[in-house]
C-alpha cells in the first residue's frame, strides 16, 4: 500500500475522522507549548540539529523543558537522566490505563503506539470508550488523535527551534507558555487524586525553590506522583469496604 492510498484510507475512515475531532480543542495549547519549547531550546544552548533530534525523538515537551535547564548548569547527566525519569513517570501509570484497551495487541504494535501515547490522547481516549475494554474502532480512533496532536506539537516546535534566533525575548513566550501548560494541566483535572497530585506538586515546587539545579521540579512529580498514587489506593480501598457484606 502506498503512501497516498494509506494516507485516503485513514482520511476516510469514521473513527480516524472521530479521533482528530476530539482532540482539536488542544490544539491551541499544545502549539503554544511547541512554540515555547522550540524556542526554549535553541535559547538555551543546544545547537539546531540537537534541538530537532530532541523534539522528534522524545517528543515530551514536559520532560524537555524539565531537563534542558539541568543540561545549561551543566548538571550531572545522572541529575538529567533523573529528572526525565520523574517527569514521565506518570507514563507509567498511563501504561497500566491502554493495557485495558491494548494489551492484547502484539508486542511490536504496543511500541509502535506507545511513541505516540500522550496525557492528552489519553483523556479523549478515555472519554470516547468509558468501559475500559477492547472495542471496535479503538486503533483508528487512537491514530487519528495521536497523529493530529503529533503534529500539532511538532510543527510550532520546529518553527520555534528554526526561528528562535529571530524571536525577540521581550515577546514573553516564557508566560504565553505558561499560560498554556496551565490551560492544558486544568484539563487533566479529572478526579480527586489529579487535582491531589496537582496541590501536592504545587506546594513542593514552592517549598523546594532554593534547591540547586531545578530540582525542584524533581521533588515536585515525586511528591506528586505518590500524593495521587495514594490517594487512588485509598479509593480502591474505600470502594472494596462498600462492597464487602
Amino acid at each position: 500500500m502506498s503512501l497516498l492510498t494509506a494516507t485516503r484510507a485513514l482520511a476516510n475512515n469514521a473513527d480516524v475522522r472521530r479521533g482528530v475531532r476530539d482532540v482539536l480543542e488542544f490544539l491551541p495549547g499544545i502549539a503554544a507549548w511547541g512554540l515555547v519549547t522550540g524556542v526554549a531550546m535553541v535559547k538555551g544552548g543546544l545547537s539546531v540539529p540537537l534541538a530537532l533530534f530532541m523534539s522528534l525523538v522524545v517528543f515530551s515537551g514536559s520532560a524537555q523543558l524539565a531537563t534542558l535547564p539541568l543540561i545549561v548548569a551543566g548538571a550531572p547527566l545522572w541529575v538529567v537522566w533523573a529528572a526525565a525519569c520523574c517527569v514521565n513517570l506518570r507514563f507509567v501509570l498511563y501504561s497500566a490505563q491502554w493495557r485495558a484497551y491494548f494489551g492484547h495487541l502484539p508486542r511490536a504494535r504496543r511500541v509502535a503506539l506507545s511513541y505516540f501515547a500522550a496525557d492528552l490522547n489519553l483523556v479523549s481516549f478515555q472519554r470516547a470508550y468509558p468501559r475500559g475494554q477492547p472495542e471496535p474502532g479503538q486503533i483508528p480512533y487512537y491514530v487519528g488523535g495521536a497523529l493530529t496532536l503529533w503534529v500539532g506539537w511538532q510543527i510550532p516546535s520546529l518553527l520555534g527551534i528554526f526561528l528562535a534566533d529571530t524571536i525577540p525575548t521581550q515577546w514573553g513566550f516564557g508566560f504565553a507558555g505558561t499560560l498554556a501548560m496551565l490551560g492544558l494541566t486544568y484539563g487533566l483535572l479529572t478526579d480527586r487524586s489529579t487535582w491531589t497530585a496537582a496541590i501536592v506538586a504545587g506546594t513542593a515546587a514552592v517549598a523546594a525553590f532554593s534547591l540547586p539545579l531545578k530540582l525542584n521540579i524533581v521533588v515536585a512529580i515525586a511528591a506528586a506522583v505518590a500524593a495521587g498514587l495514594l490517594v487512588e489506593q485509598a479509593e480502591r480501598a474505600a470502594q472494596r469496604l462498600r462492597g464487602s457484606p
